[in-house]
């Protein structure tokens, strides 16, 4: 998924940030507006992890933001 639509619809997915992960408050995703490199930095100090594995976990989530039917997942 391109990242320009997650950041176009950013209220729509910060609810599914914060299941993914949940150390995150609204306050900061808010800030965040949508900066991929900055919720990455998040990611990164929030739960002590690496540049690299922050850079995959979040791979990982976008990859998964759209159904087979070209919709957002709202899990």
């Amino acid at each position: 998924m391109n990242w320009d639509l997650i950041a176009g619809n950013w209220k729509q997915f910060k609810g599914n940030i914060q299941q993914q992960w949940g150390r995150l408050t609204d306050d900061q995703l808010t800030v965040i507006a949508g900066k991929r490199d900055h919720l990455a930095g998040k990611i990164q100090v929030m739960y002590g992890i690496g540049k690299n594995e922050a850079e995959n976990q979040l791979l990982d989530w976008q990859e998964n933001q759209i159904d087979t039917d070209g919709h957002i997942n709202n899990r």
